[in-house]
């Protein structure tokens, strides 16, 4: 039986920004096309990694000239500024790098965040 992304997104780790790769494998329409993975809302887990996985999908979204569906925004921003490298030597470059779907949402990464190894 299939996990669903409610499930998978449980299964999601905060430290170190661990993911499982079947959920991220859910999510990389960007690769497989297939958008409906956006149509059930996520279950709230912890604030920063869905405000994360909200701000990962709208930018996608955007990339593909998709509508980003509704319920998306009604996931909160951080409380307090997330720098996701952790990193304080690159703070400033996050500031400036970071995509506005993410910022909106008090979360900051560099530019290569979304990129492929």
């Amino acid at each position: 039986m299939e996990k669903s992304v409610r499930q998978e997104s449980r299964t999601a780790h905060l430290s170190g920004l661990v993911f499982p790769p079947r959920l991220l494998r859910r999510y990389d329409f960007r690769y497989y096309k297939n958008p409906t993975v956006l149509t059930e809302p996520l279950q709230p887990t912890d604030s920063r990694l869905d405000a994360l996985l909200a701000s990962t999908a709208e930018y996608l979204c955007d990339e593909l000239g998709l509508e980003p569906p509704g319920w998306l925004a009604t996931v909160p921003a951080c409380q307090t500024p997330w720098f996701v490298s952790d990193m304080e030597n690159l703070k400033a470059i996050a500031l400036a790098e970071s995509p506005l779907r993410f910022r909106i949402r008090k979360i900051f990464v560099l530019e290569n965040f979304l990129s492929r190894a």
